[in-house]
């Protein structure tokens, strides 16, 4: 009687459909400025402090592009836009800028990414 007649899943408990890539980018301009204040200071503990920031900031980036390419994105945005798969594949993977951590933070490897995609 009571049992649900459809299932449905989403990103958060109430489908809300609000789908926006600037969440993603915001976490990832942070990530970048955590390491660009990271390089900038030699206090251990600050460092330490960036570090921590950064990884719960990439992790952030990774779960708002994950929405995005899980929930949002369907067969005729693919089929539109065939490099979506590789295009979120390569910036999930990429962590966030951790790839910026060695490249002495030349530029931010995700936001690249996340403005290709509002593209």
């Amino acid at each position: 009687m009571f049992a649900p007649k459809t299932t449905v899943y989403a990103h958060c408990d109430l489908p809300c459909g609000v789908y926006d890539p600037a969440q993603a980018k915001i976490e990832a301009l942070s990530v970048k400025a955590c390491m660009e204040k990271y390089a900038a200071n030699t206090d251990p503990d600050f460092r330490s402090r960036s570090v921590a920031i950064k990884e719960e900031r990439s992790h952030q980036v990774k779960e708002h592009l994950w929405v995005l390419w899980t929930d949002y994105f369907k067969a005729p945005h693919f089929e539109a836009y065939p490099q979506l798969h590789s295009l979120f594949n390569e910036a999930t993977k990429l962590k966030a800028c951790r790839c910026c951590r060695h490249k002495g933070n030349s530029g931010c490897c995700s936001c690249r990414f996340i403005d290709q995609e509002d593209r």
